[in-house]
């Protein structure tokens, strides 16, 4: 590849981090990626979602506690996280206050309360449920 042409691309197309819509309208991100009309490869996606995750757990291990938790728990701080951010999960001060204790169980009914449950239905009940038998749910 010309060496020249990622600094030319780049000066002349931007650099954007957020999605914008360029002069024809078009919803546009990178340095001119088209997503109305070329959107994402798979393996973009994949590599987007990765370092999603893997932001998510850097967030999670943030808890005490987070270590303490089997594999299916940890999935379901992780699952919680990613879907609310970590702003929004903080919110959950009582859940995490239950997890920290080791009361799964409440912790579980808690989650079902909040309006997040609401929000996002089988999603809630299948992560409480989850919580509560420390088991993967795959309902």
């Amino acid at each position: 590849m010309n060496p020249y042409i990622k600094d030319m691309l780049t000066r002349d197309e931007g650099l954007r981090q957020f999605p914008y819509k360029d002069t024809v309208g078009k919803t546009t991100i990178g340095i001119g990626r088209n997503l109305d009309d070329v959107g994402l490869t798979e393996i973009e996606v994949y590599f987007l979602f990765f370092n999603d995750l893997k932001r998510v757990e850097d967030q999670a291990k943030t808890f005490p506690w987070y270590a303490k938790l089997n594999e299916a728990r940890q999935a379901v701080i992780l699952n919680m996280i990613f879907n609310l951010g970590i702003r929004g999960f903080t919110g959950f001060v009582t859940t995490l206050s239950l997890i920290g204790k080791g009361k799964y169980a409440e912790a579980a009914d808690q989650m079902l309360k909040s309006k997040w449950a609401g929000q996002v239905g089988a999603r809630a009940q299948r992560l409480a449920e989850q919580m509560r038998l420390g088991t993967y749910v795959r309902r």
